[in-house]
């Protein structure tokens, strides 16, 4: 199956039917529109036991309705249109259609009856493009802000909200966005008292009922209902992903609406489909209500989102990492490489610590270890439980700013190959003899495409730098390492590894028949 990612950029013209399945971005832009929906938790009546005994399996003849809920709530449910400066450059023949010059009798044609959706081409030879987007969001105060997706609003120009009654509308400007959550809060510029929603603070289970509401292809509020399929959903998309997903149909133009519980209350922002046709397939996902809650109040507060940051690299504990640490579960986020002069290097947390828990709560992986730091904030303290050298320590860290150009990075090394001592595939020799690789650690010369050091994802001019938390300068630095393993009864060695500007650490199994 493809792995899920970013869809296209919907501003561009379709050119023909994408086949792969993808996660989608509920956007559109020009003649695309956007996607977005809403969830809840709505319970339906079922037959009693001793009814469905005497009339035999059959549906509830009074279905519980969602009128009241969709009645209390689509007021502030709104459908917004942007317009954007592209700034690429003009084709070389001045036109916006390959191929056509200006005047061309077939740029008339398009003009006309061009585009997707009933929306011409626009030619502006030589001049910035105007494109343009649609999508949803919802109204969180009285006096007009307004929640929706990064991604329907980057780079606006202009944006219009425009009322569940299809004929008003106001002019609003945009406060603060974040790229990291796809989140961003405008602000309506005139107008007062209008109808708003809540977040919710609890969060649906999986199997509650939820209700979508949005605007789909510009046809005005638009109603489905489905469940909470599942929740702590990693689609891709940023260090930070948590999604809800759900099953109510979302389609193109509802992205960045609101996902409601049968209080009225929401539960979730729609951001992205999985689809293979760009269509809903019934896999939506949302963020969560209390990360989105979390952002905003940034965003309305200070304009911007500031994360806490500790300056690691990290990546999962498998279970040949976790033998090779002597760690019972794989669980924690495990150190690949400390920034210098990072958080983390000053409270003395080293590459091969394991972190297991922060501030009393466990940790499960990397993404848990990434989320929680950021939500901490900047200048927390920050109490971690940190396996290191086989036992288990506390360190108090004070977080610093995540800059905004960095995220914390979670590297997934796999691999499966049982290999025996001293047939692992791969060639070493110093670094400090190879030209471009380093003065320290041991450069990988080969590697045999079917051995297990390929298998583990090895490639040739990776520089091993420790082999079982010991620093290696020649080969024969990573032989004694892997002997003295063996002769130990140890499962696995832990190979810490710079590959290009990313270090990680691959673990590699000891065959003990060899």
């Amino acid at each position: 199956m493809d792995q899920p990612f970013p869809p296209r950029d919907e501003r561009q013209p379709r050119r023909g039917t994408r086949t792969s399945v993808r996660i989608a971005l509920l956007a559109s832009v020009a003649a695309l529109a956007l996607v977005g929906a809403f969830a809840g938790d709505i319970g339906l009546p079922h037959p009693s036991l001793a009814a469905q005994a005497e009339t035999g399996p059959s549906l509830p003849v009074n279905v519980f309705s969602f009128a009241d809920v969709v009645n209390r709530v689509r007021g502030a449910v709104v459908s917004i249109k942007v317009k954007m400066a592209d700034a690429s450059e003009a084709n070389e023949d001045d036109s916006d259609v390959p191929g056509l010059q200006p005047g061309d009798p077939l740029e008339r044609f398009f003009k006309k009856f061009g585009g997707q959706d009933g929306i011409p081409f626009e030619f502006h030879h030589g001049r910035p493009h105007i494109t343009l987007a649609q999508g949803s969001g919802f109204i969180i105060s009285a006096d007009g802000y307004v929640v929706t997706n990064n991604h329907v609003v980057d780079n606006a120009t202009d944006v219009t909200i425009t009322m569940d009654d299809g004929q008003t509308t106001y002019h609003a400007k945009v406060v603060g966005t974040d790229k990291k959550t796809d989140l961003a809060l405008l602000k309506i510029t005139d107008g007062s008292n209008f109808p708003y929603v809540e977040f919710s603070k609890t969060t649906p289970r999986v199997g509650d009922w939820v209700i979508a509401v949005g605007n789909p292809f510009g046809l005005g509020g638009t109603v489905t209902a489905g469940i909470v399929s599942a929740r702590g959903r990693d689609i891709g998309s940023g260090p930070y992903d948590d999604y809800l997903q759900i099953d109510a149909p979302v389609n193109r133009g509802n992205s960045g609406g609101p996902t409601f519980d049968t209080q009225g209350q929401v539960v979730g922002v729609n951001t992205a489909i999985y689809s293979p046709s760009g269509g809903s397939v019934g896999i939506g996902f949302d963020i969560p209500a209390d990360e989105a809650q979390s952002v905003i109040d940034s965003l309305k507060t200070k304009g911007t989102v500031t994360r806490g940051w500790i300056g690691v690299e990290i990546q999962p504990v498998t279970s040949d990492i976790a033998d090779s640490l002597g760690l019972k579960a794989e669980k924690g986020a495990l150190i690949a490489d400390t920034q210098p002069n990072s958080p983390a290097a000053k409270a003395g947390v080293k590459t091969g610590d394991v972190i297991l828990g922060v501030n009393g709560e466990s940790v499960d992986g990397p993404r848990e270890l990434a989320r929680k730091i950021a939500a901490l904030g900047p200048n927390a303290e920050a109490s971690l439980l940190v396996w290191h050298d086989g036992s288990q320590k506390t360190v108090s860290v004070k977080l610093g700013t995540l800059p905004n150009d960095q995220e914390a990075k979670a590297e997934t090394n796999s691999g499966s190959a049982n290999p025996g001592f001293g047939s692992f595939g791969m060639a070493l020799a110093p670094a400090d003899s190879v030209p471009g690789a380093g003065s320290q650690g041991v450069v990988i010369t080969d590697v045999d495409p079917d051995g297990a050091a390929a298998q583990k994802g090895l490639k040739v001019g990776d520089v091993i730098l420790e082999a079982g938390g010991k620093s290696v300068a020649k080969p024969s630095d990573v032989s004694n390492v892997l002997a003295d393993a063996k002769k130990e009864g140890r499962k696995a060695v832990l190979l810490r590894v710079k590959s290009g500007d990313d270090t990680h650490f691959v673990a590699l199994t000891i065959n003990s028949a060899s």
